[in-house]
């Protein structure tokens, strides 16, 4: 029985032994795992130019409220809503009877004063030739004297007070300002208005019109440059993107950078302008101002789809010595179209995964591949040798 006993130890020690002889050999002919196919990119030093983002609002380079300067009922409005007018054109009429009866009535006044002057003169100057004479006392030249200047200074008070009713005549028809578009009329026929209160309507230039954004006080030493630059218009330095984001492509030029900045934004208002026949741009739109930046010095670039995203931090891996893939925390800078500037982390001549990173582990050896390969497809099989 105990003979039995040994012999099956025996044969499974033996066997046990030649089980663990197998897994070493095949342990050996497996080897490590083999290289990750990924596509690289060798990082390196590119001229940047970035587009910078603003919002806008669109505003009248000139725009002028109509209030009336003399009260009274409108009697008429002599153009429509959204109308194109010009300069002098008539708009609005104040009912003109009191101040055509006061007109006239001024008018009276200095043709009576005037009669009076030419009778008074008319008395200084033949008591100034009796006196020569000795034939009236001089007293009474004295009195004339004064009673001509009375007449004189009562013919220039009639004129004064014609003047005043003449501009009242004249205001009561309100004239355009400038050339441009009229808005809705706040006022209806009939409406009656006061001097100075009373809003009748807003008129303003839409051609050219202007874009106001706000600008961080960091950034004025470039703004002011680029204000004195006459090369920003014609490199179109400055577009506007309506909302439905097309782009208005117009020469805009920076017109005016306010004389302060805001204390409260740290922000200071720059105004641009632009040619707008097409009517394209409307007072009071809000845009987003698109300026290109054109970076002083070379900065290193690398595709954004390299980058990977973990825990708020963003990394490449970097392929170093023996082909072996690490991770490298990097800080991002702007958006290049499909590439993205990298402020620190690399330096030129980092060779980088770009595609087939999600295959790629820490420390793991990688080969360079084409794309195709890189993204799990089979290579082409090669050509039989001859």
């Amino acid at each position: 029985m105990n003979t039995h006993i040994k012999l099956g130890i025996v044969i499974l020690g033996a066997l046990t032994i030649a089980s663990c002889g197998n897994s070493d050999k095949n342990a050996q002919q497996q080897g490590p795992p083999p290289a990750t196919p990924v596509t690289t990119y060798t990082v390196e030093e590119k001229s940047v130019t970035t587009t910078d983002t603003y919002p806008g609002v669109v505003v009248a380079l000139n725009e002028v409220e109509l209030r009336p300067q003399v009260g009274g009922y409108i009697t008429a409005i002599y153009v429509k809503d959204g109308q194109k007018v010009s300069k002098g054109q008539k708009l609005y009429e104040v009912d003109r009877t009191k101040y055509l009866a006061a007109y006239n009535s001024a008018k009276a006044d200095v043709a009576v004063a005037k009669a009076n002057r030419d009778k008074t003169k008319k008395d200084a100057d033949r008591y100034t030739k009796l006196a020569e004479q000795d034939a009236v006392a001089k007293q009474r030249v004295d009195y004339a004297l004064t009673d001509l200047a009375n007449a004189e200074s009562q013919v220039a008070a009639a004129q004064a007070q014609l003047a005043s009713a003449a501009n009242d005549l004249q205001r009561a028809t309100i004239t355009s300002p400038l050339t441009g578009t009229i808005g809705i009329s706040q006022v209806k026929l009939g409406a009656f208005v006061s001097p100075g209160t009373t809003i009748l309507n807003t008129v303003s230039t839409n051609d050219p019109i202007a874009v106001d954004i706000a600008v961080n006080q960091a950034e004025i030493p470039r703004f002011l440059a680029l204000q004195k630059d006459p090369s920003a218009v014609r490199d179109s330095v400055f577009s506007v993107q309506l909302q439905d984001g097309t782009i208005f492509k117009g020469l805009g030029r920076i017109v005016t950078i306010d004389r302060a900045v805001d204390p409260q934004t740290g922000t200071i208002k720059v105004r641009l302008s632009y040619p707008n026949a097409s009517g394209n741009l409307i007072a009071g739109m809000t845009v987003n101002l698109l300026a290109l930046n054109k970076a002083s010095e070379k900065q290193l670039i690398i595709p954004y789809k390299s980058v990977v995203e973990q825990l708020g931090e963003f990394n490449v891996y970097v392929v170093g010595d023996s082909s072996k893939a690490e991770p490298r925390i990097i800080k991002l800078g702007k958006e290049v179209n499909q590439d993205i500037v990298v402020s620190s982390g690399l330096k030129r001549g980092d060779v980088i995964v770009v595609e087939g990173v999600q295959n790629v582990r820490p420390g793991a050896v990688v080969q360079p591949a084409s794309a195709a390969e890189a993204n799990g497809q089979q290579p082409a099989a090669a050509a039989p040798k001859k």
